[in-house]
């Protein structure tokens, strides 16, 4: 049994190993929070981020979190761009753009998918023949 405190509250709690390490009443209250600011960007698509943030008491760390997660996307109107972490691309929602994406993906398929060698096929000769003990040629 792991037992440790919130971060959040400081409450000790059982950590069944998820990220992050808080307790079940703070991530209802979290997950609340996430709503809140999510049905807000939504009825507001041209809120910048700090907008966002003061209106629904919540760190622009914790929202740019939520983006990075993709839970969040701000529309095209509001401004707010992030950038691909590997090639630097605009982006509005996640780490990395949609070609990065693939390319890595394609990167982790090639590493697990083990290349197909040819065998070369081995010619028949009269030596390689099978013969029976016994048996004459009739």
């Amino acid at each position: 049994m792991d037992i440790r405190n919130c971060r959040k509250c400081g409450r000790i709690f059982q950590y069944s190993g998820e990220s992050p390490v808080i307790c079940d009443n703070c991530k209802r209250e979290q997950e609340k929070l996430f709503e809140q600011v999510r049905d807000y960007i939504r009825d507001n698509p041209g809120a910048s981020m700090n907008q966002v943030s003061e209106e629904n008491s919540v760190s622009i760390n914790q929202i740019q979190q939520w983006v990075r997660e993709e839970r969040l996307e701000f529309s095209r109107e509001s401004g707010v761009t992030f950038y691909c972490e590997k090639c630097g691309a605009p982006i509005r929602t996640g780490r990395f753009c949609n070609n990065c994406k693939n390319a890595m993906a394609q990167d982790l398929d090639s590493m697990y998918k083990k290349p197909v060698t040819a065998v070369p096929h081995k010619r028949r000769t009269e030596r390689d023949a099978m013969r029976f003990m016994g048996k004459q040629d009739i």
